[in-house]
């Protein structure tokens, strides 16, 4: 393995750690789409401070794609608050037309600029060795020191912040009432993530960005109650998807930050499906036990209803169970073997009858 190859893998790693911290946020607050609103507008931000230093290296450029990405989040908040639109339509009206503007800016006054939107909106990993800084008479990559600085930026905001982001995010009303600015919290995290974006682009552009925010971030909250748990597992599921994304690029000849998106989405998708609480397969398996539970109580219900009645003797029967309870022929067996299986109901002379057991659940149920 090369040292460029190294290098490439340290800078992934790296971007997707600093973008998955506060995407975990961004998950909790339902503000997924906020992040792709910014990865977008925090453009139009680098375009107008390159217009006012007229340098793509000053360090301004990311202070005003900063700014640009909390002018985003005012405008949405601005046209929320009217309550004339909900969030979601906001974002949709906000962050194209910034998006746009940035666009027309770049194609008609920045031609002869690297500010080519395509690369902003792809990125090009390859090549992110060869811009390099020296820094104490080592010489590192351009990308994976800015990188480094934002991801101990966002380690420190959420660890010095870390209770007061917590409650904000689960209970805003909460915070408010104890003395916190949630409005203020929502705003320092807002700057996070802009920053962040803006760091990011020019290694592995905006949709990565946003597929490392949010992929790695769901795929936590699949797999975990606890925040801390949380922030460890999306920071993991982002280094893995970013690695594991450089090596698919690599036997596919395909695009890097393509390829890192597409694990992140795997990696979505068998948290989806596998994760033991939230799943689709735990919830499959849950319903249909659900289903055999609830059938088995509704027999001893009915059971018990009819026990020691004149009409036991026609209620108490497994055929009769098919014109009550409207049950099938072949339902109605696998109910009555679970049940005896769990000695709730026992055969006696043909009829159905409670057990201990059984009858106990019954009343249960109707307590409950």
């Amino acid at each position: 393995m090369t040292v460029s190859q190294i290098e490439i893998q340290l800078i992934a790693a790296v971007v997707a750690v600093a973008c998955a911290l506060p995407g975990v946020f961004l998950v909790l607050r339902r503000m997924a789409m906020m992040s792709d609103a910014i990865s977008h507008t925090v453009l139009l931000g680098i375009v107008v401070t390159f217009f006012l230093v007229g340098s793509m290296e000053s360090p301004l450029l990311i202070f005003g794609a900063a700014a640009m990405g909390l002018v985003t989040v005012s405008l949405v908040e601005l046209l929320n608050r009217t309550r004339l639109v909900k969030q979601d339509a906001a974002i949709g009206l906000v962050f194209p037309a910034l998006f746009s503007l940035a666009v027309i800016l770049i194609s008609r006054f920045a031609g002869g600029v690297h500010l080519d939107a395509d690369a902003v909106l792809l990125g090009e990993l390859a090549f992110a060795p060869f811009d390099r800084l020296d820094i104490l008479g080592f010489s590192l990559p351009k990308s994976l020191a800015v990188m480094s600085g934002i991801l101990l930026l966002n380690i420190a905001f959420i660890s010095f912040f870390f209770k007061e982001l917590k409650l904000a995010t689960f209970d805003a009303g909460l915070a408010a009432t104890l003395g916190l600015s949630p409005a203020l919290i929502h705003y320092g995290l807002m700057s996070v993530v802009s920053i962040t974006a803006v760091g990011a682009f020019d290694a592995v552009g905006s949709i990565l960005v946003v597929a490392l925010m949010i992929a790695p971030a769901a795929a936590a909250y699949l797999l975990t109650d606890s925040l801390p748990k949380m922030l460890g597992l999306a920071a993991l599921i982002g280094t893995v998807s970013a690695i594991g994304g450089y090596w698919l690029a690599r036997v596919l000849d395909a695009n890097i930050a393509g390829s890192m998106a597409t694990m992140a989405g795997l990696a979505f998708l068998l948290a989806f499906l596998l994760s033991p609480k939230r799943g689709m397969l735990a919830s499959t398996r849950r319903r249909r036990h659900q289903k055999w539970e609830f059938a088995q109580t509704s027999l001893a219900m009915h059971l018990m209803n009819h026990e020691d009645t004149p009409a036991a003797a026609s209620e108490c029967t497994i055929e009769h169970l098919q014109d009550h309870l409207r049950w099938q022929p072949d339902f109605a067996g696998q109910v009555l073997n679970m049940a005896q299986r769990r000695e709730l109901v026992k055969r006696d002379s043909g009829y159905l009858a409670l057990t201990d057991q059984g009858r106990s659940l019954a009343r249960e149920a109707l307590i409950h």
